[in-house]
């Protein structure tokens, strides 16, 4: 199995460093009611990578990604995320972690009834001590900030539109420009293009490896499609049964290898 290069360790402050993975977790495991969804998982995002975390339904991809964040806390093993223990956070210290790592849901989490404009300013709500209603209850320069993002995403000039009479495709961009406000340092994406006509995942996808190539911003986003996850990653993860089977380049892969890893073990052993 191959393993990114890593280089220095984390800081005496223990925030993240140059060179240092965003994301590494060590020997982890995980088990709910009984069950275990990951076992002895070990894995390093490179920062600046796009990482594509691959497997069959139930491999443990978002049991993973939510260890990422302090969603989950894991039974064994630990997990460092850009320097942090979260398990070892306290509640202000975690919330801070959080804030710089963004997470894009496969239902994109928008409030439907409001505009693409304050959907993205949602994303800094975090940061302000009072309650917001409406667009321009938000400070001048993080309207301008959440305009900007909308235009990265390419959807400016439908700021103002509800979400709910955007299209799926546009809804999941206006939830990638969402997290974009907060300024991540890594982004955690779980199954963001499931529910996409095959165009608009394309779109999804690209985005979200652009501004990672643009802003060096780490990506783990985890993906059942074979050919989108070749197409976009720099870096493909498979997990089977929550156990890391596979951790290579995009570019040594081909389609029928990463196929095999959806193909159940007694089929593929016949």
């Amino acid at each position: 199995m191959n393993s990114p290069e890593t280089g220095s360790a984390s800081s005496p402050g223990g925030g993240s460093v140059e060179g240092e993975p965003v994301l590494r977790l060590s020997g982890v495991g995980k088990s709910f009611n009984g069950v275990t969804v990951l076992d002895d998982v070990s894995l390093e995002v490179p920062r600046g990578r796009f990482v594509a975390l691959t497997g069959p339904s139930g491999a443990g991809k978002s049991t993973l990604l939510r260890l990422a964040n302090g969603m989950h806390l894991p039974d064994r093993g630990t997990v460092s995320t850009l320097g942090e223990d979260p398990a070892a956070c306290s509640r202000s210290r975690l919330r801070a972690l959080r804030a710089r790592v963004g997470f894009v849901f496969q239902q994109f989490g928008l409030v439907g009834r409001l505009s693409a404009m304050e959907n993205v300013l949602m994303g800094a709500l975090a940061t302000l001590r009072l309650p917001r209603y409406g667009v321009m209850s938000y400070p001048r320069a993080l309207r301008v900030r959440a305009v900007e993002q909308l235009d990265r995403v390419g959807l400016a000039d439908q700021r103002f539109q509800r979400c709910d009479t955007l299209s799926g495709g546009q809804q999941q961009r206006v939830a990638v420009a969402r997290t974009l406000l907060q300024s991540p340092e890594l982004i955690l994406a779980d199954e963001p293009v499931a529910s996409l006509d095959p165009a608009a995942s394309v779109l999804v996808l690209d985005t979200l490896k652009r501004i990672s190539t643009e802003d060096g911003i780490s990506v783990l986003c985890s993906l059942h499609q074979v050919e989108l996850a070749l197409t976009t990653a720099d870096q493909i993860v498979a997990l089977r049964d929550g156990h890391l089977i596979l951790n290579e380049p995009a570019t040594t892969l081909t389609p029928a290898r990463l196929h095999e890893i959806y193909t159940p073990t007694g089929e593929a052993d016949a």
